[in-house]
């Protein structure tokens, strides 16, 4: 570098401080989480030893015309194309163990809410979050730090499909907009998809009580990003973990590809528009992993594998690097820092929260 570069340099730093910018290009966030989504099926596809499996598989030859390919690589553009056509070619994808590449909970439970805490606070508390409880958080979450930053607030929101993501944001402290489990949308400047939604939502059942099905959080959180403009927003899909839970590999599978559709949909709005266009980052990971074989129904502390997670990021300061395929090791722990440093603002509710996540985050050209 040059003397004239270099002091350029040197003083653009604390000139940036004194002025609150952030060193990088990332004007906006959108942190997503599929829940239980394993690792195995977003680098590898269809799991050879599942998608026939009766147990499983209601009608295997219509999974197979659906998902399956001898290519690994085939099988999961199949199961998850805007991932492997957008993501892998313009973003990172991190966690394909098969490189150890390793994206991995700290936590030590292997469960949801104890996930979701750790994704959101940026640090595991195995001894406060240790159950499903709907006990509201006592840590800070990185979306209610953000939204008491007075060029942030109120423009923070979350949904989700269960019916708990108000007490691990802890809706009531934090300030934060929580739809999640069957809430409708409320205010008085509904638009008429909001309407129809709040019709429709009681009058198609889900298959489980505490969990809705993802396409009415996914048109939700669409209508308010459309409506209110949020900088930093947080979209919890469920699908995928409890359709597990029911041995149900067929359903697990289309959800999956489903979420990828509405990812892809989330996506090119918001490159559609000025204020997101180049300046908005997309964070998506799983609040845990899932067993193999018999065990892939399962998660939990006591099940092999449970811990392993992924990461993929997307959006103007993260290298178009693809698929990582070298050594390495992440944290979910780390997805917090991360998300706060990129819109400019030091994450500092606690002082165990994880290291950036370097690997995503280029900083601008000074």
């Amino acid at each position: 570098m040059k003397k004239t570069k270099l002091l350029f340099a040197i003083f653009l730093v604390p000139i940036s401080l004194v002025f609150g910018q952030s060193k990088y290009n990332t004007e906006n966030v959108v942190i997503i989480t599929f829940d239980g989504l394993r690792w195995e099926e977003l680098y590898t596809g269809a799991d050879s030893d599942l998608i026939e499996n009766e147990r499983y598989v209601e009608n295997p030859e219509a999974l197979k015309e659906a998902f399956w390919s001898e290519d690994p690589l085939e099988r999961r553009k199949k199961l998850m194309p805007f991932f492997w056509s957008t993501i892998a070619k313009k973003g990172q994808l991190h966690g394909n163990r098969a490189y150890d590449n390793k994206v991995d909970l700290s936590n030590q439970h292997w469960f949801s809410y104890p996930g979701y805490n750790e994704i959101l606070s940026g640090f595991s508390d195995d001894e406060r979050i240790k159950s499903n409880d709907k006990i509201p958080n006592p840590n800070t979450t990185v979306l209610e730090f953000i939204n008491n930053q007075p060029e942030f607030e109120g423009k923070v929101a979350a949904f989700g499909s269960w019916d708990v993501f108000p007490f691990i944001i802890n809706e009531e402290r934090s300030g934060v907009p929580v739809n999640a489990g069957f809430e409708t949308a409320a205010g008085e400047d509904l638009s008429e998809k909001e309407k129809f939604l709040n019709e429709l939502q009681p009058q198609v059942p889900s298959p489980w009580s505490t969990v809705r099905l993802d396409a009415f959080t996914h048109h939700y959180a669409m209508e308010h990003l459309k409506k209110h403009n949020p900088k930093v927003l947080y979209i919890a899909y469920g699908e995928t973990d409890d359709f597990a839970h029911d041995g149900k590999y067929d359903a697990y599978l289309h959800s999956a590809r489903r979420t990828d559709q509405f990812i892809q949909e989330l996506w090119e709005w918001t490159q559609s528009q000025e204020q997101y266009r180049d300046k908005t980052t997309f964070l998506i990971t799983t609040d845990h992993g899932r067993g193999k074989l018999d065990d892939w129904t399962s998660h939990g502390i006591k099940i092999e594998g449970a811990g392993a997670v992924w990461l993929a990021a997307l959006g103007p300061d993260t290298q178009a690097l693809g698929e990582a395929k070298t050594k390495n090791q992440i944290y979910q722990n780390q997805l917090a820092n991360t998300a706060a440093t990129l819109l400019g603002v030091e994450y500092k509710p606690n002082k165990k929260a994880g290291k950036v996540i370097v690997e995503v985050m280029q900083k601008v050209e000074e």
